[in-house]
């Protein structure tokens, strides 16, 4: 059996408060050209569908487009609820969509049945595990457990209750597990304890589909896979190549599996240099679309610089000033700058507001006035 493994479209979603919706769109109908062309029987989407629980509208209808394309491939789809959704409202009308092979978990069940599909082998069962703390699995399963990992372990050993015999058993989770790398931009599943889970949890499984984290990877076990997400969603994931995981399941339970690569519609980097050299390389720059931070290495105060930077890079997004960042706090001068006096900081100023040297003539009215001013006169 094929099975395309994505995770974490978090649709809706923005960057410095710039919305990536036609960014998604771009990305996923790539997932859904992939599916189609390369005999994909299902797809599975571990979680963090949305961004939040209550989506936008626009959210919502591009789920709606992506959903029917991949119902009108036949192709059948397995969904789960992440830390980011609305359980609820994710799995609206998922009876009825379930009869056209659409199969969306929302809120954690006591009794969850797999989805059980066919291919030339025989039967496989995909367990569709959505995301539930740890007081959420104790009033649903009514266990006694106490942090994420037991409750990983109460919600694994109730779906092995349902593995149907002589069956391949592929599990679709959202969760933390030990080890794996985690970006700046997820969010956290607890705060102040202890967050993931060991990967003894899924033992015995074929193929593990996971969720929530953002960096593609798998560590120890091949099987046991976070596909990542679809965009770069932070500049702390801008080295990771964002991809969707292709699995042949064969008849014995055996996987192999292999990365596709997405081609995003705007990278995501960051640039570094003086500004005068950031601009002159950008007008050469053929992906001056792409979502930009510049880290200036200016020491001097620039007027406007995000203005400028954008006159080139239209979509910059965010300027870290490094060089007075190491002097202070970047909102003002340094203890060594202030000591250098008032009128030198003025001179500064003026070079950076004009380009062009305090003259003479101005410089005189200027410390006239510095004089009125300490000496308590008006200015």
């Amino acid at each position: 059996m094929k099975i395309l493994h994505t995770s974490d479209w978090h649709l809706g979603r923005q960057l410095y408060n710039v919305s990536l919706l036609e960014d998604q769109r771009h990305v996923l109908m790539q997932i859904v050209e992939i599916a189609r062309t390369r005999g994909v029987d299902v797809v599975l989407v571990a979680g963090d569908i949305y961004d939040r629980s209550v989506p936008a509208a626009d959210a919502v209808a591009l789920l709606d487009d992506i959903i029917h394309a991949f119902a009108e491939l036949g192709i059948a789809l397995v969904m789960i609820a992440g830390n980011h959704d609305g359980p609820e409202r994710l799995a609206f009308a998922g009876r009825l969509l379930a009869r056209l092979g659409v199969h969306i978990t929302g809120p954690l069940l006591p009794t969850p049945e797999p989805v059980v599909l066919q291919d030339a082998h025989g039967p496989v069962a995909f367990h569709a595990l959505p995301y539930a703390d740890p007081p959420t699995v104790r009033a649903v399963l009514g266990v006694d457990v106490q942090g994420h990992e037991q409750a990983m372990q109460a919600l694994v050993a109730n779906l092995r209750e349902r593995q149907p015999p002589r069956c391949r058993s592929v599990v679709v989770a959202h969760c933390f597990l030990d080890g794996y790398a985690a970006s700046e931009s997820e969010r956290p599943l607890a705060v102040g304890g202890v967050q993931t889970v060991s990967a003894a949890c899924f033992e015995g499984f074929d193929y593990v589909a996971l969720g929530h984290l953002h960096g593609p990877q798998a560590r120890g076990a091949a099987h046991l896979r976070y596909s990542g997400s679809i965009l770069k969603y932070s500049f702390s994931e801008e080295k990771q190549r964002k991809s969707i995981t292709l699995v042949d399941l064969d008849g014995d339970g055996r996987c192999t599996v292999e990365q596709v690569d997405l081609t995003p519609l705007r990278d995501v980097r960051t640039v570094e240099g003086l500004l005068a050299d950031i601009l002159a390389a950008g007008k050469q720059d053929s992906q001056r679309e792409d979502y930009i931070q510049a880290r200036l290495l200016d020491e001097r105060a620039i007027l406007d610089p995000m203005g400028k930077l954008r006159a080139v890079y239209p979509n910059a997004l965010h300027i870290e000033m490094v060089a007075l960042n190491r002097t202070g706090d970047g909102h003002g001068p340094s203890r060594d700058a202030l000591a250098r006096g008032e009128m030198p900081l003025f001179r500064d100023f003026w070079r950076a507001v004009t380009d062009e040297e305090l003259d003479d003539d101005d410089a005189r009215i200027v410390a006239g006035m510095l004089e009125r001013i300490h000496a308590g006169g008006e200015s």
